[in-house]
């Protein structure tokens, strides 16, 4: 158990906006508000759930959650609707209607679970250390009962499936390049223009990359894990990793940057599959030696249910191989056609804009209207 953070100077809370994104979460929401709902006062505290356009019921549990848990005993939980579905929208039309007063932005995933001290003690390490924003390590799980769920999870968490990545493995509290976004200063955010609206996926660490840029830094939390629920299928997670491989691949062409070597070894592995289809008719024996990469994911998937005796694990393997292929085919898709293979334009207009005038990059997403000056709080009653 992480130790309580230490108090803070100051004689109030500043006020917390927590924005929730929502496409169809009806399994996951209310698990989800439940562990916010306490996190902060309630009176500098609001929670908005921004869905862009559920089918499932998520908005009508989300107004009955609120109903079941008022104000003023609990923060003021609002849901918003966002035309423009996905979650970069989301998060910056949030950053432009929350209160006047608010001064920090918390990015909650509706597939997570929150634990009691995470919002206080990432507020803190956001005053105490002057980042601009705060990121946190990520702990996949399943819920209860679901097997493939479970393997997917555990595919996630190995180094083989995060590849390293610091805020997937165990990283150490410190200033970051990168991480699983948490706490914000609200202004500088808006003042960089918030998420690029043009990114389904990999929003959070071109925004890093920007926000790096105009002077900010990231602050990596280790103490307060976040525990993420991933996909319950195959199909589902690998439509989830395309879209993570074209983001990456937008993100290393939008600033050209140079990929990291652990980003190129799924790219290989996909190379190695096709470049065996390809030989197959000439040397079968010769393109036999490409199913090397899949047989080995497949046998550590064994291995690792045989040392836990868990059968389910044996699905770990073909997780495995589901995220690297998916992740390299929308890299390669996106780099081959020069980042168009991406969301459309958009034309949209976004409600709270200013007279059907769409949100655009082209210009900061504009201050908060008496936006206070941050201060160090006392948060330790939080």
């Amino acid at each position: 158990m992480s130790a309580e953070p230490a108090p803070l100077a100051g004689a109030s809370h500043p006020h917390v906006t927590i924005v929730v994104p929502t496409l169809n979460e009806a399994g996951y929401i209310e698990d989800c508000l439940a562990s916010l709902i306490r996190q902060w006062p309630a009176a500098s505290c609001e929670i908005l759930v921004v869905d862009g356009g559920s089918r499932d019921g998520t908005v009508a549990l989300v107004e009955d959650f609120a109903r079941r848990h008022p104000a003023p005993e609990h923060p003021v939980i609002r849901a918003l609707p966002n035309p423009r579905r996905i979650q970069s929208c989301a998060m910056n039309l949030a950053a432009r209607l929350a209160a006047p007063r608010s001064t920090i932005l918390v990015r909650a995933d509706a597939h997570s679970h929150y634990p009691a001290g995470f919002l206080r003690r990432c507020v803190a390490d956001l005053l105490r250390t002057g980042a601009t924003s705060v990121v946190v390590p990520m702990r996949n799980e399943a819920q209860p009962g679901n097997g493939l769920q479970r393997a997917i999870a555990f595919a996630q968490s190995s180094p083989l499936g995060n590849g390293g990545s610091a805020h997937r493995a165990t990283p150490r509290s410190g200033f970051v390049d990168h991480g699983h976004h948490a706490v914000f200063d609200r202004a500088f955010f808006l003042s960089v223009g918030g998420y690029d609206e043009s990114f389904t996926h990999n929003e959070d660490a071109e925004l890093d990359h920007r926000a790096r840029l105009a002077g900010g830094r990231v602050w990596m939390c280790a103490e307060e894990p976040v525990t993420y629920f991933p996909r319950k299928g195959l199909v589902p997670l690998g439509r989830q990793y395309l879209r993570h491989g074209a983001g990456r691949a937008r993100t290393l062409l939008k600033h050209r940057m140079v990929p990291k070597p652990r980003q190129m070894a799924p790219v290989f592995a996909l190379g190695l599959l096709l470049a065996g289809a390809a030989l197959a008719p000439l040397a079968p024996l010769t393109a036999l030696a490409s199913l090397t990469y899949p047989l080995a994911c497949c046998a550590w998937g064994a291995a690792q249910a045989a040392r836990r005796r868990d059968a389910w694990l044996l699905a770990a393997g073909p997780a495995l191989v589901t995220m690297h292929l998916c992740w390299a085919a929308g890299f390669l898709r996106t780099v081959l056609s020069g980042g168009r293979a991406a969301l459309p334009a958009m034309a949209l207009t976004v409600a709270g804009g200013e007279a059907g005038e769409p949100l655009s990059l082209e210009r900061p997403l504009g201050r908060p209207e008496a936006q206070p000056q941050r201060q160090p709080a006392d948060i330790t009653g939080a």
